[in-house]
């Protein structure tokens, strides 16, 4: 970054951030460094270079507090990239002074050194300490337990303590575990689902982070297309079993590549059912909160969730009757092994899908295109496999499940529309007249379903009127319109 693009990142007010070609933004510039250093510690110190200039800025709580401040100060220091030189400005002085007396670095010599623990030409260093303490006194972060992670210290104490902890029913008791996802507490297993398909290396205390396509790492894999009736496309929806831990289940929601929701419960989970079933979906179309850890509360984002617990109710029903298993033998279901198997190269950072017979913990820690067993990928050059685009996707279980479903209770669902029907017209003064008849045809017609073109309902409630009428072909299974639970 540019002196200038610091003092816009450490400073309050300036939250501008464009998207750039092929590389849309996330959030607002600067907001997630100033929440999320604050609440990991009370100072913070950022080390960038960009090829001409040095700069080192400086936010901190001590600093601001020591000095009484009454609005938010930032020092700022730039120094020639060439020479290492300070660039003397109307605050280079003063900022250096206040950099060098609450920081942990006492003379200028060191504190240029940590730009040689920058590679290149061009890079950022961030340093945060004075970490938050719980009110025990212990650190809030536990570096202790894994020299190779950073974890939540306490984090299982607190979820075994809750008392708000769902339980799930009598039968699916031995599924549960009361431990929560890892990623939950490690900031290693959350970096290596961060992104639906990482494009770059995370190295966490020395250590590089084993990056993996959550899409491609589940068994029974089948896709659906949803279809909103606020944005002009489709979106993919990928549904799977987890290969690691059945009691970790739910929706997988990322935005431009980047998790923001995991592990989001929707449909018959909140039950206790669909258990061991994963869902992951990009949601470009919904806006994240500002700390990318959920989306805004609103109409698109409400029908989002009931579309997507629709569609998981209609995949879990479709493998059950698959495999003619009840709710008691779900268990079973599980695979110990993903569908399919990638890996990605150490030098290109491409992802290569390998023969089936080939096993991940194999394979070595370091693995390049020219270890493919197939001769069109054993060069960086080759381009990766083509996946289908979220226009080409078509549901690929929900529709052959239905129609073999439709005609086991095709003359119930007749015999229940005529019944209602009769019951309507033999109430002649409840009968609407022909004007609110096309009044409520028209009403229908106005606001159309969700999921109109793939059969599957959306949120609208039909009119009054219509309402029992309707109401043997709203209903394609034992869906649950449940609204998503809130919180991790």
């Amino acid at each position: 970054m540019t002196p200038h693009k610091l003092h816009h990142m450490l400073s309050f007010g300036f939250t501008d951030k464009a998207a750039k070609k092929n590389h849309p933004s996330i959030g607002v510039y600067g907001n997630g460094f100033k929440s999320g250093s604050m609440r990991l510690g009370k100072d913070a110190i950022v080390f960038t270079k960009n090829g001409g200039a040095l700069s080192v800025g400086l936010l901190s709580q001590t600093y601001l507090e020591c000095v009484h401040a009454q609005a938010v100060i930032v020092p700022l220091v730039p120094f020639s990239q060439q020479n290492k030189k300070m660039i003397v400005t109307e605050d280079s002085v003063p900022s250096l002074e206040a950099i060098l007396k609450y920081t942990l670095f006492n003379t200028e010599e060191e504190l240029l050194s940590q730009f040689d623990a920058i590679p290149g030409k061009k890079g950022t260093r961030i340093l945060i300490w004075n970490i938050r303490r719980n009110k025990d006194g212990k650190p809030e972060l536990d570096f202790d337990t894994d020299r190779f992670d950073i974890r939540i210290s306490d984090f299982n104490t607190e979820e075994a303590e809750n008392p708000g902890r769902k339980l799930l029913p009598p039968h699916l008791e031995k599924i549960q575990e009361s431990s929560a996802p890892e990623t939950e507490y490690s900031l290693r297993a959350y970096c290596s689902i961060l992104y639906l398909k990482p494009r770059m290396q995370i190295v966490l205390r020395q250590k590089k982070v084993k990056t993996q396509l959550m899409a491609k790492s589940l068994a029974h894999i089948e896709y659906n297309v949803y279809k909103p009736t606020f944005v002009n496309k489709r979106v993919k929806i990928t549904f799977g079993f987890n290969c690691k831990n059945k009691s970790h289940c739910g929706i997988m929601m990322y935005h431009n590549n980047r998790l923001i929701k995991s592990y989001e419960k929707v449909g018959c989970q909140m039950k206790g059912d669909g258990v061991g079933v994963i869902g992951v979906i990009e949601c470009n179309f919904l806006k994240p909160a500002h700390n990318k850890q959920d989306f805004e509360e609103n109409k698109e984002y409400r029908r989002t969730v009931t579309a997507l617990g629709q569609k998981l109710n209609l995949y879990w029903k479709a493998k059950m009757a698959q495999m003619n298993l009840g709710t008691s033998n779900a268990s079973s279901m599980i695979a110990e092994r993903p569908d399919q198997t990638w890996v990605q190269c150490e030098e290109c950072l491409k992802w290569r899908k390998l023969p089936d017979k080939i096993d991940l913990s194999s394979l070595p820690e370091k693995w390049f295109c020219y270890l493919h067993p197939h001769p069109k990928y054993k060069s960086c050059s080759a381009p990766e496999e083509q996946e289908l685009s979220d226009e080409e996707m078509n549901s690929s279980y929900d529709r052959k499940f239905r129609k073999q479903d439709q005609p086991s209770d095709r003359k119930q669902r007749k015999s229940s529309s005529l019944e209602n029907l009769e019951h309507q017209v033999s109430s002649p003064a409840s009968e609407p007249s022909p004007a609110e008849n096309d009044r409520i045809i028209s009403s229908v017609k106005q606001e159309p379903e969700e999921e109109a073109s793939d059969g599957i309902a959306g949120s609208n409630t039909p009119p009054p009127a219509l309402e029992k009428f309707n109401a043997a072909h709203w209903t394609i299974g034992p869906l649950k319109r449940n609204m998503l639970q809130t919180g991790g």
